[in-house]
């Protein structure tokens, strides 16, 4: 009889445990988490008959890109920020993340979370006050949320057989941001490339933040094909190697040359049209 008793006091305690673990989940069955990106329509060679590659900087510190920064940790209900699902994929190996010097060049995930501050080290601390000392192992762990800043890789095109100007972006680059203790400065630096087109079914998946409305959520797929998001032009393809505008500009000049390339853009699509 005690057996019983203890064995339904234990099933007792397992069911209040997994109600406790779904009151953290979803209150109905949404169906984000089964979505699929929309295809891009067939494009032929013949009916781009104009096109320009674009460099596009998103500082993700700025208001409207904040559903991609946030949230730094997962929330209860498994919401992840962007770059927390890209470097979580690429941990598990569902997407390929190539070298920011060669593009060529894949990189492993072990290389990435050196670069975002990873590292062990052996110091040496004193013991007592006559000096002596011993080597203490210290272990930094990996600083994702210091990644603020993607630069997007995309080329704009005109498509006669649709008679509009798109966009489709190509790639993006991860810029890691944050402190170097050694040297006593900010640090910048880009981490990795990704292939969009690979990671466009992982996103359609992901829920982003929408303001005033957890029912009506966008994927992250959603923002960047819906172009929610803020950004400046960094750079355009060149016959200098396709330099960034901060190779040969700063400060106030800089982002005057960035409004420059944007009205350049809005004025071609602009002149297409007859009134």
């Amino acid at each position: 009889m005690r057996r019983k008793i203890c064995f339904g006091i234990l099933i007792l305690a397992f069911a209040a445990t997994a109600t406790g673990q779904q009151s953290f989940g979803d209150i109905y069955r949404k169906s984000i988490s089964e979505a699929q990106k929309i295809e891009y329509p067939h494009l032929r060679e013949a009916d781009a008959i104009w096109s320009k590659r674009y460099y596009r900087l998103i500082d993700l510190r700025e208001r409207i890109n904040q559903p991609l920064y946030y949230p730094t940790t997962p929330t209860l209900d498994g919401r992840m920020s962007f770059i927390s699902v890209i470097l979580d994929e690429i941990k598990k190996g569902n997407i390929t993340a190539y070298s920011a010097i060669d593009i060529n060049v894949p990189t492993t995930y072990q290389e990435i979370e050196t670069q975002m501050g990873a590292e062990t080290r052996i110091q040496q601390i004193q013991i007592d006050a006559a000096g002596n000392t011993r080597d203490s192992t210290i272990t930094e762990q990996a600083k994702p949320e210091e990644i603020k800043q993607l630069l997007v890789y995309e080329e704009w095109y005109f498509d006669k057989k649709l008679g509009k100007l798109d966009v489709r972006i190509i790639a993006i680059c991860p810029y890691y941001m944050g402190y170097d203790a050694d040297l006593g400065r900010s640090l910048r630096k880009a981490l990795f490339w990704i292939r969009f087109d690979e990671v466009r079914d992982i996103l359609a998946r992901k829920e982003a933040f929408v303001s005033n409305n957890d029912a009506q959520r966008l994927s992250f797929d959603d923002i960047f094909m819906q172009r929610r998001f803020g950004s400046i032009i960094f750079g355009e393809s060149n016959v200098f190697n396709d330099r960034m505008v901060s190779d040969y500009l700063v400060g106030k000049a800089a982002l005057f040359e960035a409004d420059r390339l944007k009205q350049e853009l809005f004025d071609l699509e602009h002149d297409l049209w007859e009134f």
